[in-house]
């Protein structure tokens, strides 16, 4: 029973209560601050933000956030030439977000283009992002590859202020310029002109190149060609080059040449060749290099593609921006397909050259690729920033991502893929041969031939100024003192012929020679005299208009260093030593600001009103019955009604090429698409839809009588044919098939078109 008792729970203390466990609290983990990059482009954005990973966040600034402000001056010249800048309008809401994603941010690194533009950009984004410029906040990338991207990460740097300091410089010479000059303008001319510190000089380079052609006499001389046979040979052609020991020419030269000045006596010196022995006097047999040319820069891409392409520079630089920011390439993801395309540099990474190297003695063969990479030497005021503009990678063939391109895209993009191509392969091989010819005593005839011996860097690329691959002239075997049978001969007339007015290209390698802007320069500068309109693009070729000619006399009396060439190279260069520290941004202003504005105080003075010139045509206004006027806009001439504002009648002027309408007897005149590309049509639109893009001649077919037309191939090439489809002399034309496939051209494009609006209606159906 005790033991009983003693085991009852009655019989023992109480046990001491246990002290209250403590609420466990759980913290919330922070996640790690993000390393915030501002690019320029949302495009480039999206690219870049895939390379960097989860850690980094991607935002674009769309360009500049700050600049002068529109309405005013926006420069204190007293206080050492201070810039007012203020935010850009519209990019309110832009600014707020970035702050916001910069405060939350570990990092801020500010990634605009590696040019001077983009390091500005970056300057202005440390203002507003409180960013202390000096620190390394500033990454610089010459490609978006994710080897590029991510090496750039670890290699941040200070904001370059001398590269800022010329960009500042830049622009306010040309405030300066534009809020100087185009008031006076807008006083002694007209309202809405302006003028521009390189523009100017640029209009000046058109309208000296059109005055050159008006003043050009042209001159008549003629050449004799023949074609020659050795015994059973095949025909080759042979041209006369020496008469009397003096070489055949098109202008005299004090007695050393011999011209051919009318049709007698080149018809005289024909007969005379029929009559005596060809013999071979000489052969000499080498062997020529044709070397590749130098991957692209800025300026040499611009002018390749208005050669080949019929690019404008703009369109031009719009799509090799999308290639370089970047594209879908289906499973591959987005990449950037051409490195920065803004450079005057032909330099290539060593890299690239490597990765060259493996690609093309892979696919054509180790005799296609040099032992050691080809080197180019840059110009002599090439800033070498980066390298030219080459693909990302050589294996993003063409072919290999044309699917995932646009039509522009891919033709731009195999033009600088080709020719970074060939700029790193062997040069071509020709075997020559130059053959001259005794004709009796008194004349001499040269002909030439070549043979292509290996193909070289020709396998890919057809070289900077040829639109397709040569062909090869093959002469017979020839020795000297063998004798020649004269098959026929051939003189032609020919006419001297004025300076070509610029195109794209030619005016794009003008700026460039005489260093008038940089490479990113040149589109805004064609881009800009064409809407102020001094100039107008026609048939694309660049020709002044009377207020281009009436706004350059005016500076060139008053303002002579504004339309100087050199005056404007010199300040270019300036410009550079700015951004190598050896010039002082403020010592430029001051020396250029203090005289100009004494030449716009004098010129204020000594101007008065100038009367543009009215140009009244035959077209009487429909609505008020007023004599219509010619005026100039944006696109070109136009009709309009003196009544303005009162009437607002406008018309296109219509061309009338003298040839009448094969559907209606109307006149066939020229018109344009609203591209601008010229198109011909009846005047009787659009009761008579009739329309051609080839030229109407007045020309008769001597067949059946119908006007002929005249077609213009891409390369330059024109082919001249019978209106008539069912005339005699187009049997087996050429023209038949290149009409077919421009009429196939069409039809896929309207069929396009209308699926298209069959789709937007069901949609609008459904919706």
């Amino acid at each position: 029973m005790e033991n009983a008792a003693a085991a009852t729970p009655a019989a023992k203390k109480p046990a001491a209560k246990k002290p209250a466990a403590k609420k466990k609290t759980t913290k919330k983990r922070q996640a790690p601050k993000k390393t915030l990059v501002v690019v320029e482009s949302p495009a480039k954005a999206k690219t870049i933000e895939k390379y960097l990973g989860r850690r980094y966040m991607v935002r674009a600034s769309m360009g500049h956030l700050r600049d002068l402000p529109k309405s005013q001056f926006g420069i204190d010249v007293e206080n050492d030439f201070e810039p007012k800048y203020i935010n850009i309008r519209g990019k309110g809401d832009l600014i707020k977000e970035l702050k916001k994603d910069a405060k939350n941010a570990d990092k801020v690194y500010l990634a605009s283009d590696p040019d001077r533009e983009g390091e500005a950009i970056a300057w202005h984004l440390s203002f507003i992002l409180g960013i202390d410029p000096t620190t390394d906040c500033r990454i610089v990338f010459n490609e978006i590859t994710k080897p590029a991207i991510q090496a750039a990460v670890k290699e941040p740097r200070p904001i370059n202020m001398d590269r800022v300091d010329a960009q500042q410089a830049r622009r306010m010479l040309d405030r300066i310029v534009g809020y100087k000059l185009s008031p006076l303008l807008w006083r002694k001319v007209r309202k809405g002109l302006s003028a521009g510190r390189v523009q100017s000089v640029t209009v000046k380079l058109i309208c000296d190149r059109e005055k050159e052609i008006q003043a050009f006499n042209s001159e008549e001389y003629w050449t004799v060609g023949m074609k020659l046979r050795k015994d059973k040979s095949p025909m080759f052609a042979a041209e006369l080059a020496l008469v009397d020991g003096k070489k055949l020419a098109i202008h005299e030269e004090d007695g050393k040449t011999f011209v051919l000045h009318d049709g007698e006596a080149a018809k005289s010196l024909a007969n005379e060749l029929k009559k005596v022995p060809l013999t071979v006097a000489a052969v000499k047999k080498s062997e020529r290099k044709r070397r590749p040319a130098a991957p692209f820069t800025t300026s040499s891409m611009q002018q390749d593609a208005a050669r080949k392409l019929g690019f404008t520079s703009r369109r031009t630089m719009m799509f090799a921006q999308q290639l370089y920011e970047g594209v879908e390439l289906g499973g591959l993801g987005r990449q950037g397909l051409i490195t920065y395309m803004r450079t005057d540099s032909t330099r290539i990474s060593e890299l690239a050259q490597n990765e060259a190297k493996a690609f093309l003695t892979e696919t054509l063969g180790a005799e296609y690729v040099p032992a050691k990479p080809n080197i180019y030497a840059a110009g002599k005021k090439a800033q070498d920033a980066h390298e030219a503009i080459r693909p990302t990678s050589i294996a993003n063939t063409p072919e290999a991502v044309e699917p995932f391109l646009t039509k522009e895209q891919a033709k731009l993009y195999r033009l600088i893929w080709q020719r970074f191509a060939a700029s790193q392969m062997t040069p071509a091989v020709y075997d020559t041969m130059s053959v001259t010819i005794d004709a009796g005593a008194r004349c001499q005839l040269k002909s030439s031939g070549s043979r292509l011996k290996f193909a070289g860097f020709t396998a890919v690329y057809a070289g900077a100024d040829a639109t397709k691959k040569e062909k090869d002239v093959v002469l017979p075997e020839l020795a000297a003192g063998d004798t020649l049978t004269l098959e026929s001969v051939d003189p032609q007339q020919h006419f001297t012929e004025p300076p070509p007015r610029y195109n794209d290209a030619s005016l794009v390698k003008t700026l460039e020679e005489k260093e008038i802007g940089r490479p990113s320069t040149y589109a805004p500068i064609i881009e800009t005299i064409q809407a102020r309109g001094y100039v107008q693009r026609i048939e694309k070729h660049f020709q002044p208009t009377e207020l281009g000619f009436l706004v350059l006399d005016m500076l060139e009396e008053y303002f002579k260093k504004i339309v100087d060439v050199k005056f404007t190279a010199n300040l270019e260069n300036e410009l550079d030593e700015i951004a190598e520290g050896k010039v002082e941004k403020n010592d430029l202003l001051r020396e250029f600001y203090d005289p100009f504005e004494k030449q716009v105080e004098t010129a204020d003075e000594a101007i008065g009103h100038v009367e543009l010139p009215v140009e009244v045509s035959d077209v009487r206004c429909e609505k008020c019955g007023r004599m219509m006027v010619v005026k100039q806009g944006r696109f070109g001439k136009f009709l309009a009604c003196p009544g303005f504002p009162e009437c607002r009648n406008t018309k296109p002027i219509l061309k009338d090429t003298g040839v009448k309408c094969p559907k209606c007897g109307g006149a066939i005149v020229e018109r344009k698409t609203r591209r601008g590309r010229m198109f011909y049509g009846c005047n009787n639109y659009p009761d008579c839809d009739y329309t051609t893009w080839d030229t109407p001649l007045q020309e008769k077919c001597p067949e059946c009588g119908s006007f002929l037309l005249k077609h213009h191939y891409k390369n330059g090439r024109t082919l001249t044919y019978c209106s008539n489809d069912d005339c005699k002399t187009r049997e087996g034309s050429p023209i038949n098939e290149e009409l077919a496939k421009m009429r196939e051209r069409l039809a896929k494009k309207h069929a396009k078109d209308e699926t298209a609006k069959a789709e937007a209606k069901s949609k609008e159906q459904q919706a």
